[in-house]
Order: structure tokens, then C-alpha cells, then sequence
């Protein structure tokens, strides 16, 4: 696991798009809870910075396609699914890992 970011970092339901290893991650807090998920929609590759977060899914701003934070899949489209990794919260800090 490495260190992505500070959890003072990411206001409830707020975003932060970190770079890892060469790779966009985007963090999400969403009721104190923290997601790590690709920051690329899996549909046409649209970035999700700028997505809606609700109800424990993100949504992407291109389409509207709904993604569980969880485990990524897409109740409307199956055949997606967006990539998640796994996080761990050690006091302020955020940890991801990315294998």
C-alpha cells in the first residue's frame, strides 16, 4: 500500500484526483467513508473529477452511467465496470493499493 493523500484533504463528498505510479486515481469521501477508483470512465474514458457522488455510487458526467464505489459495476450496463482499489485510513493518512 502506499500513501495517496491526507484525509484533511477531501471534504465529505469531495474528489482528488492523485497520481500514482503514472496512474490517475480519484479519491472519494463519501460520508467519511474513502473510495480509490479509476478516474477514467470505463464507457468512453471520460474523466471522473467531474462526476456527481451519491448514494455510495459516482456518476459519470458524459453519459450518466452510475458506478458502485464498492466494487464498480454498473447496474444499467453490465458489461462496465470500473476499476476500484482497495483503501486503508491510518490516522490522516490515506493508503491505496494499486496490484
Amino acid at each position: 500500500m502506499v500513501t495517496a493523500a491526507n484525509i484533511n484533504e477531501i471534504p465529505n463528498f469531495g474528489k482528488k484526483v492523485v497520481i500514482i505510479s503514472g496512474q490517475e486515481v480519484l479519491l472519494v469521501n463519501c460520508k467519511g467513508s474513502i473510495f480509490a477508483v479509476e478516474n477514467e470512465c470505463p464507457h468512453q474514458g471520460s474523466p471522473l473529477s467531474a462526476a456527481i457522488v451519491k448514494d455510495g455510487y459516482i456518476s459519470c458526467p458524459r453519459h450518466g452511467y452510475r458506478f458502485s464505489l464498492t466494487d464498480g459495476r454498473c447496474s444499467d450496463h453490465p458489461g462496465l465496470t470500473l476499476m476500484t482499489y482497495p483503501v486503508e485510513v491510518r490516522g490522516d493518512e490515506i493508503l491505496i493499493d494499486l496490484s
